[in-house]
Formats: structure tokens, sequence, C-alpha cells
């Protein structure tokens, strides 16, 4: 007789409501009458998302015990429930802020893709083995890939895909030498396993190691592995640039930590240090390259490029509280990082062109709640208090103290210093100057009406989510520090 794997269908459920919407999506781009195509496309991946996102809390309250699956393929924790609902949630913001979007063409296989990548990431993050890891890494980023370069009539958009599948492909291949070298070390392929195999000490693990944390510093946009990440953000569409910004950092970031705390104990002096180097690079790059930015979505780029840093300081403190104000942190950051770039495809939509400061002028007094929008997301990206990213910083400088890297406080507080320059011009240009375009100007332009209720609706949410983490932060405080007990800390 063949023996089969048993397999708990209840915790694929996340990944699987997603890979259904998708599928349901690209069907409806062929069968579907045109004109209903967009609505179509949008209710099914939304209720995918929504779906997803029910199913990962229903699967975090049951997950109090991490448990093994698939011959230790995939994990079944709290950690990886919460980092899916995460991203169930950032993509049905993108959903719906992506239904005025102007794209004729293309538009189920969007919606289609953008479910997949999600799938692919809601499998990469509760992923315990080397195979699975990199086979749902590739998966998630296939679909970006296209994605990006979607806007067919666009050169910004076909070089951006481009480029981010070319360093994308590079790095992939990093990763996968860091795991053959792993596996030809230890023979395992298995998180749990590597850690208990010998040879530890061997060069080739550490290289492989090494290797391995290389090739998910790509998908972070840590500096120095950042190189695509200006290029591709302001090429591609901006929704799709608000997608990757949040859910492929968040996914990368669990997935690090994961993999390190679980497979590579032992050498924890080599990679915290590693790591550090890694968000200093990330922090000084990151804010100095932002300043010279006129373009905001270059800008906020190098913006995800700095918050790579401090979310590394997190990992860097290789602690149960750093692991806890990493998860913290990326609530507040994922939210606000979205807002930003909903708010800049807003301003896209109107205008018909790149959004630059010039471009922001008088956004506040012309769309009052959009201003509002950015500058409560500016002002949590900088660290101010009454948002979550000032106690998202703080409980990140606690955790890398209590571990006795004071110098990484220091760092991190100069660079929160730096950072205010180009987030405030920002809301400079929202209030503080006159409109170099005007509402007449947008209008010409064919721009939007003024009110786009789907749209505001994302918005309105990362303002929710963005100061209430602030008021409310207990209870998020709470949930973090049950999915950072599931790593063997």
């Amino acid at each position: 007789m063949i023996s089969t794997p048993h397999v708990d269908w209840f915790a694929l459920a996340p990944t699987l409501s997603l890979l259904g919407a998708s599928g349901i999506a690209l069907l409806g781009a062929v069968l579907v009458p045109r004109a209903a195509v967009r609505a179509f496309s949008v209710a099914v991946t939304g209720v995918g998302f929504v779906v997803s996102a029910v199913f990962a809390a229903l699967l975090f309250d049951r997950s109090a015990n991490p448990t093994l699956l698939l011959s230790e393929s995939m994990t079944r924790d709290r950690l990886g429930a919460l980092a899916a609902l995460l991203l169930a949630l950032v993509g049905l913001a993108v959903v719906l802020a992506s239904w005025g979007d102007r794209r004729r063409h293309h538009v189920g296989e969007y919606y289609a893709l953008l479910a997949a990548s999600a799938a692919g990431m809601v499998f990469f993050v509760s992923s315990s083995s080397l195979m699975t890891m990199f086979l749902a890494l590739e998966w998630l980023s296939i679909a970006l890939y296209v994605l990006c370069s979607l806007d067919t009539h666009r050169r910004e958009s076909l070089e951006a895909g481009l480029k981010y599948l070319i360093i994308g492909s590079f790095s992939s291949g990093i990763l996968l030498f860091g795991c053959a070298l792993v596996y030809g070390a230890t023979g395992e392929l298995g998180f749990n396993a590597i850690r208990e195999a010998t040879g530890a000490d061997n060069p080739m693990f550490v290289t492989g190691m090494a290797m391995i944390l290389a090739g998910l510093a790509f998908k972070v946009s840590a500096a120095p592995f950042h190189m695509w990440t200006p290029d591709v953000y302001q090429g591609a569409p901006t929704s799709v640039t608000a997608f990757m910004a949040t859910a492929t950092k968040l996914s990368a970031l669990v997935v690090t930590y994961r993999i390190l705390v679980t497979a590579f104990p032992e050498q924890a002096e080599i990679w915290s240090v590693a790591v550090a180097v890694i968000a200093v690079c990330s922090l000084a790059i990151g804010n100095l390259a932002a300043i010279a930015q006129k373009d905001v979505k270059r800008m906020l780029a190098y913006s995800s490029v700095s918050h790579a840093g401090f979310l590394l300081i997190a990992v860097a403190a290789n602690s149960e509280d750093g692991a806890t104000s990493l998860l913290y942190y990326l609530i507040p950051y994922v939210a606000a990082t979205a807002g930003a770039f909903v708010v800049v495809a807003a301003r896209e939509r109107e205008l018909g062109r790149a959004v630059t400061l010039s471009s922001l002028e008088g956004l506040g007094w012309e769309r009052p709640f959009l201003g509002v929008g950015m500058w409560v997301f500016m002002l949590s990206l900088a660290g101010f208090p009454l948002t979550g990213g000032f106690l998202g910083k703080l409980f990140v400088f606690s955790a890398i103290y209590e571990a006795g890297w004071w110098w990484l406080v220091v760092i991190g507080v100069l660079a929160t210093a730096l950072s205010l320059a180009y987030y405030l011009w920002i809301v400079r240009a929202l209030y503080m100057r006159s409109g170099e375009v005007s509402s007449a100007t947008v209008v010409a332009a064919g721009g939007s009406p003024p009110r786009d209720i789907v749209l505001d609706a994302a918005v309105a949410a990362g303002i929710v989510v963005t100061i209430g983490s602030f008021f409310f932060v207990q209870p998020l405080v709470d949930l973090a520090r049950d999915a950072a007990a599931s790593l063997p800390l």
C-alpha cells in the first residue's frame, strides 16, 4: 500500500481561498462580458481576501501549539496565521484602491495575479523547509514580475518588470545556492532538522546561511541589496507598488526571522552581527537617498529601504521582545505605507502623470480627506507620537537595547531625525505652498471624479490602523507576543 501524508486542509485554507479567487478571476477575464469584468474581478478577489482573513484569524485562535505538517514542509502556528491575516487585509485594501484604476486591458488578469501572489506569500510565511520556502518565494515572485510590467503601454512599467525579473532571478539563484550548501553540509531540508544536524561549524554550512540571508535581504529591500527597489517601485503600477512595499516586505521579514532563529540558532553570534550591519546600511542609504528625491514614489521607495533597517534591528535583537516588536512594528508600517501609495495613486489618476512633490502642492486643500490621510501616514513613518509608528520604533529600540546593542539605538534615533526632512517636505507640500496643480488642471487632464468612495475606504482603513495602533497598543502587543511565542527563542 502507498502511504500518503495527512493533509491539514484547515491550515491550507487561507492559501486555498486566494488560489480559488485567483482561478475564478482568471476565468472571468475570458468568460465575463468586458463591461462587467472589473466589477466581477473586484468582487471575487475581494471575497477571496476576506475569506482568507477569516480563516487566518480562526487559524490563529486554534494554533496555540505549533505543529509541523506534510513531512516538516510547513508549520501551523500563530506566527504564520498572524502574517497571513495581515497579508489578506493588505490585499483587500489594494483591491479596493484599484477599483478606480483606468486600466482597460488585462483587468481580470491583474486581480487574478494579485490574489495568486498573495496566496504564495501566505504559504511562504508558513514554510518550514528549504524546499517549500524556495518554491513559495518563486510562486509569489513570478506573479509580481508580471504585475510590474502589466501596463504594457508604459515604457516605465515594462522596464520595471524587466529589472525586477533580472535582479529577482539573481537573488533567487543566490538563495538556492545557499540552500544547496546547507543541505550539502547537513543532509536536511527542514528548519528544525537543520538545527539538530551536525556540521554547524562547517564553513560550507555558514556560507550557505550567509547566502540564504543575502537572498532574503533582496526581498526585504535592505541595503546593499536594494538596488532594484527605487526603479521598480517608480515604474510599476502604483497599486502594485503598494502591494510590494507592504506584503512582500512583511512576508520576507517573517520568513527571515523564522529561518534564522529556527534553523541557525547556534550561529546567532554571526548572523545577528550581519543583520545589524545590513540594518545600519539600510538606515544610512535609505534616508540619505530619499532626501535627494523629487518623485514621491521613488522617495517612498527609499523610505521602504530605511524602514527595512528599523525592522532588521528587531531581528538582530534575537529575543522574544525583538520578535514582538518586529510583528507590532509591521502593523502600523504596513497601514501607513499602503495608505501613502493609495493617496499617490489617487493623485496620479487625477493628473494623468507621475506624482512629484510639486504635484502634491495644494492637495490638502483640494482633497481634504486625502490630505489628512497623507500627513497621518507621513507622521507615522517618521515616528511621531499619537501614531503606531512612534511606538513601533520605541519597542524596537527597547528590544535592541535590552540585547546590549546600545549603539544601534543611537544610529536609529539619528536616522529617525534625518528622515524628518523628506517626510515633512511632503506635509509642507500638502498645505504650506500655493498649489501648482489646480483643480482646473486636474479636470483638464481628464482626472477622476473628486470622490472615489472605494478608494476613500482604503485610506480610511489605513488611518484607523495607523492611529488605532497607538491607542490600542496592548491588544496588538499581546497578539504579537502570542505569535512570537511560536518561535524557539
